[in-house]
C-alpha cells in the first residue's frame, strides 16, 4: 500500500458510524443520520453526520437566510425580476449602504439603504451566534477555545468593516456594499481616496501574516502527505508513540531550514499568523480616515515611502483644505 501513496489518494477506513461522546443533559439529540461518503472522503473523513444544530445553530442559520434573502431579492429588483439579466449580471449587482446624507443615522428608509442596514443587522448576528456556538461546543467536547477565538479575529474584521469605522467616521456611506465586484471596487476607491492603502504598515502586516499562513499552512500539508505512508497522519499519536515519520519529517526539515517546527508547534505558528492576518487588517482600516488621512503623506513623513521630485503637477493633497 505504501508504494501507492501520494498526494492524490488517502486511505479510507471504514468501521461503526462514530457518533461522538455523549453530550451533556438538556442538548439536542445528535439524531442518527449517518452515511460513509466515497467522494467526501476524497476531503476529508468518509462519514457525513450526525449532525448536531442546536439552539445558536438553528437561529445562526436563520439569520444567515434572511441575510441572503434581503440581498438577492434587493439584487433581483434592480434588474426588474428579470430572471435572465440577474443570472447575467450578478457579479456586477449590489446592495449599497445609506448615503452620506443620512450619516450615521440607525432608521433609514429601507429604499434609501435600510435594506442593507437589515442585511448586515442579520449577518452579523449570523456570525456573532455562530461564533457563541462554536464556543459551546468546544465547551461541551472537552476542547480549547482556539476555534473560537480564530473566528472572533475574522468577525473582528467585518465588524470594522461595516460599522465600527462607519460609527467612528459617523456616517453609514464609509461601509462596504454587498456584492462581488461593487466590494472590489469599494477597496480600490478606498485605497485611492486615502492615498494609496499599501503604505499603510498594518496593511503591509496583514499581507505579510496572510502569505505567511499559506506559505506555513502548505509546508505543514506537504510534509504530513509526504509521510502519510509512513502514518504521519496520526499526529497526536506520533507525538507520544514516536515513529519513522516524526523522525523522517524533522530531518528533512532539519536537512532544509536547519530546525523544524515540532507537530504542535506548527499549529500554533500557523493559528497565530491566520489570527493576526484579519487582526492588524482591521487595525489598519480603523486608522484610515479616523487618524490617517493620507497614508502616502504619512509615509513620506516617516520616511517609510520616498518624496519623490516635483514634476511642476500641483498635488491635490498639498492645496489649502485639503487633509493632512
Amino acid at each position: 500500500m505504501a508504494r501507492y501513496q501520494n498526494m492524490f489518494t488517502q486511505v479510507q477506513l471504514r468501521g461503526p458510524l462514530e457518533a461522538g461522546p455523549p453530550l451533556p443533559p438538556g442538548s439536542f439529540a445528535r439524531g442518527n443520520l449517518s452515511v460513509y461518503n466515497y467522494w467526501a472522503g476524497k476531503l476529508g473523513a468518509a462519514q457525513i453526520g450526525p449532525i448536531y444544530l442546536g439552539k445558536l445553530g438553528i437561529a445562526s442559520l436563520t439569520c444567515a437566510f434572511l441575510s441572503f434573502e434581503i440581498i438577492g431579492l434587493n439584487m433581483f429588483a434592480s434588474v426588474n425580476w428579470d430572471p435572465v439579466q440577474f443570472v447575467r449580471q450578478l457579479p456586477w449587482l449590489a446592495l449599497e449602504p445609506p448615503g452620506p446624507g443620512w450619516g450615521f443615522t440607525l432608521a433609514v428608509p429601507l429604499a434609501q439603504g435600510g435594506w442593507w442596514q437589515m442585511a448586515g443587522f442579520f449577518m452579523t448576528s449570523a456570525l456573532i451566534l455562530w461564533l457563541l456556538r462554536t464556543f459551546r461546543r468546544a465547551k461541551a467536547l472537552g476542547l480549547g477555545n482556539h476555534v473560537p477565538w480564530a473566528f472572533a479575529a475574522g468577525i473582528s474584521l467585518i465588524l470594522t468593516l461595516g460599522f465600527i469605522r462607519p460609527m467612528l467616521m459617523g456616517s453609514w456611506a464609509e461601509a462596504v456594499p454587498f456584492g462581488i465586484f461593487p466590494h472590489l471596487d469599494w477597496t480600490a476607491a478606498f485605497s485611492i481616496r486615502y492615498g494609496n492603502l499599501f503604505y499603510n504598515p498594518f496593511h503591509c502586516l496583514s499581507i505579510v501574516f496572510l502569505y505567511g499562513a499559506t506559505l506555513l499552512f502548505a509546508m505543514h500539508g506537504a510534509t504530513i502527505l509526504a509521510v502519510g505512508r509512513y502514518g504521519g497522519e496520526r499526529e497526536i499519536e506520533q507525538i507520544t508513540d514516536r515513529g519513522t515519520a516524526a523522525e523522517r519529517a524533522a530531518l528533512f526539515w532539519r536537512w532544509t531550514m536547519g530546525f523544524n517546527a515540532t507537530m504542535e508547534s506548527i499549529h500554533r505558528w500557523a493559528w497565530w499568523f491566520a489570527v493576526l492576518c484579519p487582526l492588524t487588517g482591521a487595525i489598519g482600516i480603523l486608522l484610515t480616515g479616523t487618524v490617517v488621512d493620507n497614508w502616502y503623506l504619512w509615509a513620506v513623513l516617516h520616511g517609510y515611502a520616498p518624496d519623490y521630485p516635483s514634476t511642476g503637477v500641483i498635488d491635490p493633497a498639498t492645496l489649502p483644505g485639503a487633509p493632512q
